[in-house]
């Protein structure tokens, strides 16, 4: 079975199911839904199968295929997975089918027609799995830059109403650092060329080429502008919660659950392995701003009213605890923040979806136009309420695992960046308990109230009776009445259901995915030089001379 070209297949599958669904005739809405469910579930089988036949033990790329592309500059598309990218397939597996059923009533924006909205979907599923998928930097980068195409017009197209400010933004934003990137992967063709005598793009070739330190720190910096850029970390942060507030809420899922992974996955796939040295110096910088992240990101998520935005910015200062533990250079650290990014796309994707429901509710996104919703939805606040626990990782939740790995594995080398980004940890249980406070507590506020029937005129008899004034001042104001609350459908209980139980059973048993991650994260450690406690040798731990 590991003979099976199992990642070609992940890539063609959806697009030639996007290019189906482009060409259904005008008004086959339901068929286009039901072809991208069924695609997308076969993702997800091969996904499943792919990690069967994965052999833990074995080489540490598999399941690869490779193809001669350019043979004059050495590109070959060519694919293969480690444990680490293994685990973002079937992140991506998991996700495009959930989105697909919570996007299944959507309606159109403007004049655009739902069935544009699947094949972006479906395309933009493609993308994802070449960019993890690829083997070669120069296939790496195609698909870097290609994914962002279904992304601007999934926001632009069927965002809300500053839909087109926030595509733009995410777009320059991404563009510009792939820009930097593409002279970065040109000067390490160039470099390769010197060293080997032919250019190579391949990986495992890259890994071999010794790099002066001083050409290593302007290469490290190149890509790590663009993988910074799409994590994002502050201050590379600002296209996210326009991004986030204005994409529709499958979007939104897919772009704090996986697109932004491709920036953290960068820096272990390419960063740590190819710049080892510059990694190394330039660690306690990105520290400085992982940190920062964490710190900042939770003071302006508990200062927000709209949840979508709330949201995103806590995607920030989760992806702040990622870097730190990617940058701390322990195994047990960096196995923390590899299990934390497919966490944090199942916990943040969850909340997402859950504000999503409440918004298609209510139709306002601001925090004060909620209020009771427990009382008359108590599936959707007890959803809501696991999806907040999880964002906030309480021990049995699947994100408490990889909080706690990656906090226990930086301490060691890195103490004083370790005790700063726990306060994060306080401060996200603020933002995120106020969150379900004000919303799902409380006395119903806002779109949640009925307003008041107009009172009668006030009539006066004669002598002596009240002026129209001072009965107008007396009579009692007729209370709003309370409007009902839904709580969650069939479909939306088949969208939930799912990643409730990937919250409990990750926070219980999170050792089928340590088991795949953690041969990849040995193996980075040894290319950048980290001796088997994940000790840098050339890298003094905090607080020592």
């Amino acid at each position: 079975m590991s003979d099976f070209p199992f990642l070609l297949a992940m890539i063609a599958v959806p697009a030639v199911g996007a290019a189906a669904v482009t060409a259904l005739p005008k008004g086959r809405e339901q068929t286009a839904r039901q072809l991208s469910l069924g695609v997308s579930l076969v993702v997800l089988l091969l996904a499943v199968l792919a990690t069967i036949a994965f052999d833990v033990g074995g080489e540490r790329f598999q399941l690869t295929t490779s193809v001669s592309w350019i043979p004059d500059f050495g590109v070959d598309f060519a694919l293969g997975v480690d444990g680490i990218a293994l685990v973002m397939l079937l992140l991506i597996g998991v996700l495009v089918p959930v989105v697909v059923v919570a996007s299944w009533r959507e309606e159109p924006t403007g004049r655009r027609s739902m069935r544009a909205f699947w094949a972006w979907l479906l395309l933009l599923e493609s993308l994802m799995v070449g960019v993890f998928a690829a083997t070669d930097v120069f296939l790496f980068y195609v698909f870097f830059e290609a994914m962002l195409v279904p992304m601007y017009f999934l926001i632009g197209s069927f965002g809300g109403p500053r839909r087109q400010y926030a595509a733009v933004k995410f777009f320059l934003y991404s563009l510009v650092g792939g820009l930097v990137m593409l002279a970065a992967v040109i000067g390490l063709y160039v470099v390769s060329a010197n060293e080997l005598g032919e250019g190579t793009f391949a990986f495992d070739a890259l890994r071999q080429v010794e790099i002066d330190p001083g050409v290593q720190k302007l290469l490290f910096l190149g890509f790590f502008v663009a993988f910074a850029i799409k994590a994002p970390l502050v201050p590379f942060h600002t296209w996210l919660p326009d991004s986030g507030a204005e994409a529709p809420i499958g979007g939104a899922v897919l772009l704090v659950g996986v697109l932004d992974k491709v920036g953290t996955f960068g820096f272990i796939r390419y960063c740590l392995p190819l710049f080892p040295d510059a990694s190394r110096e330039l660690a306690p910088y990105v520290l400085v701003l992982a940190v920062a992240g964490i710190l900042y990101a939770a003071l302006l998520a508990m200062g927000q009213s709209d949840m979508k935005r709330l949201v995103s910015y806590t995607s920030i200062a989760h992806f702040g605890f990622i870097a730190l533990g990617i940058f701390a250079f322990t195994t047990e650290a960096t196995t923390g923040a590899v299990l934390y990014m497919v966490n944090h796309g199942i916990a943040t994707g969850l909340l997402f979806l859950v504000v999503g429901m409440l918004i298609a509710r209510g139709g306002s996104r601001l925090v004060g136009d909620y209020g009771g919703v427990a009382a008359q939805a108590p599936l959707l606040a007890g959803v809501f309420l696991v999806a907040g626990l999880a964002s906030l990782a309480l021990p049995g939740t699947n994100s408490f695992v990889s909080e706690f790995l990656v906090l226990i594995g930086s301490f060691p080398t890195r103490p004083v960046f370790t005790v700063l980004a726990t306060v994060g940890i306080v401060l996200a249980a603020l933002y995120v308990l106020l969150l379900y406070q004000r919303t799902m507590h409380g006395p119903p506020r806002g779109v949640l109230l009925e307003p008041a029937p107009e009172a009668p005129a006030p009539t006066t008899g004669g002598g002596g009776g009240a002026t129209a004034a001072t009965a107008t001042l007396e009579a009692p104001a007729a209370a709003p009445a309370r409007l009902r609350v839904r709580d969650l459908s069939r479909r939306e209980l088949a969208v939930a259901a799912p990643m409730v139980a990937l919250v409990i059973a990750l926070g219980v048993y999170p050792q089928p995915l340590i088991d795949l991650i953690e041969p990849a994260v040995a193996a980075t450690m040894s290319d950048v030089g980290a001796d088997p406690a994940g000790v840098s040798p050339e890298a003094p731990v905090e607080g020592t001379d």
